[in-house]
């Protein structure tokens, strides 16, 4: 009987993040519906996903191939699954293909995987893959993504080299314990007006991924279009 208690909690767990998300974005005069909430389901059983899913919501985000192409063909084909973080271009294939309804990579970090993707995405026949840029605000040597002097490049490099690609946004992914996320925030900030006067875009039309489930109330008052929302749904995670 302790399984249906775990997956009634995520979704108790899901409408208090959702309405945490609502008054965040009011407090910042921002519409809640223009944040998206990605339920990162790593590590999680396909029945508890369903659980969240059943109860109305469709964004997941996954980290590892293996397990997204695992999932992805067991749950509804309208779910709007994400791959967050750094991707090694040898996995491309393996990803776009078991994974049609892939809706958005969250984590291109240079150019040989935006030419990979791109070049996967035409052989496949697949609609244009939104992307989003990967950018290092942290400094950290352990995290993936660009450095911020070189995200306008990247994004320009993504918006007008690789035609199956949908330059969408940026994201980051801040340090563990988040004491430099309101600096790191600021600097994905910073980083969108470069990159959309650069690339004569509106800021609207450049999403913000930023913000996770121990810092996204700031990140939604700090711009973030899109949060990325794992434990504080689905609880501790199994490694």
């Amino acid at each position: 009987m302790a399984a249906p208690a775990v997956e009634g909690a995520a979704v108790t767990a899901l409408r208090s993040v959702l309405s945490r998300v609502r008054h965040a974005a009011e407090r910042a005069g921002r519409q809640p519906e223009r944040v998206r909430v990605v339920a990162v389901s790593k590590t999680k059983p396909d029945s508890l996903i369903r659980q969240v899913y059943d109860a109305g919501h469709r964004c997941f985000g996954e980290n590892y191939v293996q397990e997204i192409v695992q999932k992805a063909p067991q749950l509804p084909e309208d779910i709007e699954w994400h791959y967050i973080g750094h991707l090694q271009t040898n996995k491309v294939k393996t990803l776009l293909g078991g994974v049609p309804n892939l809706a958005l990579f969250e984590g291109v970090d240079n150019e040989k995987i935006a030419n990979h993707l791109d070049r996967a995405v035409s052989n496949l026949g697949r609609n244009p893959l939104k992307v989003f840029v990967q950018v290092n605000t942290s400094g950290e040597a352990s995290k993936s993504g660009i450095d911020p002097l070189g995200c306008v490049q990247l994004a320009e490099h993504v918006k007008l080299r690789c035609p199956h690609l949908q330059f969408s946004g940026l994201m980051t992914i801040g340090m563990p314990d988040y004491t430099s996320t309101p600096e790191n925030f600021r600097t994905l900030s910073n980083c969108r007006t470069e990159v959309c006067k650069a690339l004569g875009m509106a800021e609207d039309e450049c999403e913000l991924s930023m913000g996770m489930s121990g810092d996204f109330e700031l990140a939604i008052e700090m711009a973030s279009t899109n949060v990325r929302v794992g434990s504080t749904i689905f609880g501790p995670r199994d490694y």
